[in-house]
């Protein structure tokens, strides 16, 4: 029997994960990758009896593969908030499933295990933007506000790592900065015991940041904005995280971030308004390779020929 932990390598995936395994620990395969790669399943060689935990990833993006995993025996654990289309009925698939713009899935983890290992799902739901989200979870823990911010910070730096068009682009591949953060069932001990991965994190995160935000709009009106950024790894690594600034900057618009790729083509983060956090989803599922989830979504490839089309409708989207 091979166990397998397939896992979006951004915060809510990671720390997902680490409540899972402080929970029930496995020596399992990682199967993860950038924050865009998300056809993770297709990588599982599973057979009867195998155990397949999948966490943070598109089940209509992964049905395929789902499909032959189940079909060879294994048993399917599978938690997350993206959209699923029609969830397979099989008797070894437990699906928690949840596609509220408000939910994320260190969040559904954190209610399977009824919340034993909270903290990494608060750091989660910062991770993800889910500010709102992460204070109610925070709640009971009775944090100083500077304790919050300590948690706030850590997930926009673990989201932050996780985006890049290839692994080179990132400070830690996601698989090697899960196992640093794993023998931490609480993220205050990480934050003080792993203090060099921490800061390096956050400092490769200042240093990006404050590039990003000497960017001017390519268009912006009252109800949204779109930014284009360079072919550049510090840009490709800005650009989910630069995405949810813009957002709590400018709750009430609509934003969109796009990258240049190598082929020319770019690389989009769509943010829905704070204010309205819908339809991220069906815009960017209307360009090829679009997808995600209500309030936040993105395309891998989006043509360059098609970039004044997206301009053009994201700019009355959420008018």
């Amino acid at each position: 029997m091979t166990d397998y932990d397939v896992f979006n390598g951004d915060a809510d995936g990671l720390c997902a994960l680490l409540q899972l395994r402080s929970a029930e620990p496995r020596d399992a395969t990682l199967v993860t990758g950038v924050k865009r790669d998300i056809k993770l399943l297709e990588r599982v060689p599973a057979q009867q009896g195998d155990r397949v935990t999948v966490l943070d990833v598109s089940m209509d993006k992964n049905r395929t593969a789902l499909l032959e995993v189940l079909a060879a025996g294994a048993r399917v654990f599978y938690a997350d908030h993206h959209f699923a289309g029609d969830i397979p009925r099989r008797h070894n698939l437990l699906a928690l499933i949840n596609t509220q713009p408000e939910m994320c899935t260190s969040m559904l983890v954190n209610d399977h295990l009824k919340g034993a290992f909270a903290g990494w799902a608060v750091v989660g739901a910062f991770g993800d933007n889910l500010l709102n989200s992460a204070a109610a979870l925070a709640k009971p823990m009775h944090l100083s506000a500077a304790a919050m911010e300590q948690l706030k910070n850590l997930g926009t730096y673990i989201n932050y790592n996780g985006y890049g068009s290839n692994l080179e682009d990132l400070h830690f591949e996601p698989a090697v900065l899960y196992q640093r953060m794993r023998p931490y069932p609480d993220p205050f001990a990480f934050i003080q015991e792993g203090r060099a991965d921490y800061e390096k994190l956050q400092q490769g995160y200042l240093e990006d940041m404050s590039a990003a935000r000497s960017l001017q709009p390519q268009r912006a009106n009252a109800s949204s904005a779109v930014f284009i950024l360079p072919d550049a790894a510090w840009a490709r690594r800005v650009s989910g995280v630069y995405s949810n600034d813009l957002a709590n900057a400018s709750p009430a618009r609509g934003h969109a971030v796009l990258t240049i790729k190598a082929n020319g083509n770019y690389l989009v983060s769509v943010r829905a308004p704070l204010e309205n956090r819908t339809g991220a989803d069906e815009f960017c599922m209307q360009f090829p390779s679009g997808g995600g989830r209500k309030a936040a979504a993105g395309i891998n490839d989006l043509p360059a020929a098609m970039l004044d089309q997206f301009i053009d409708r994201f700019s009355t989207w959420y008018a």
